[in-house]
């Protein structure tokens, strides 16, 4: 069985994107919001690529069906972050209330 890298499946690039814009956010977010929701949500986005990184490592289709699966966990964890910063209003022109 042929298998890609998992730098060249879709899904992977996509996870890592997504995780290099929420950090990109995060960066302009005032001290609180990132200690609270920032680490959270950067966390999570990240993890979403590395699980799917190691699931190909693994080998083994039963692994690789697992570590997607928490892959998949991390991206629901994401997206309850988005859904926590979007409703508390969190947003880079907060930096400027704390400088």
């Amino acid at each position: 069985m042929a298998t890609k890298r998992f730098q060249e499946l879709q899904v992977y690039q996509l996870s890592e994107q997504l995780a290099d814009d929420i950090w990109n956010i995060v960066g302009g977010w005032n001290f609180f919001a990132k200690d609270t929701i920032g680490k959270q949500i950067v966390r999570s986005a990240d993890s979403i690529g590395a699980n799917i990184a190691e699931g190909v490592g693994r080998g083994s289709f039963q692994e690789n069906r697992r570590f997607i699966k928490i892959a998949r966990g991390s991206l629901n964890e994401t997206q309850h972050w988005l859904r926590r910063a979007y409703t508390r209003r969190v947003s880079a022109s907060q930096t400027l209330l704390t400088r």
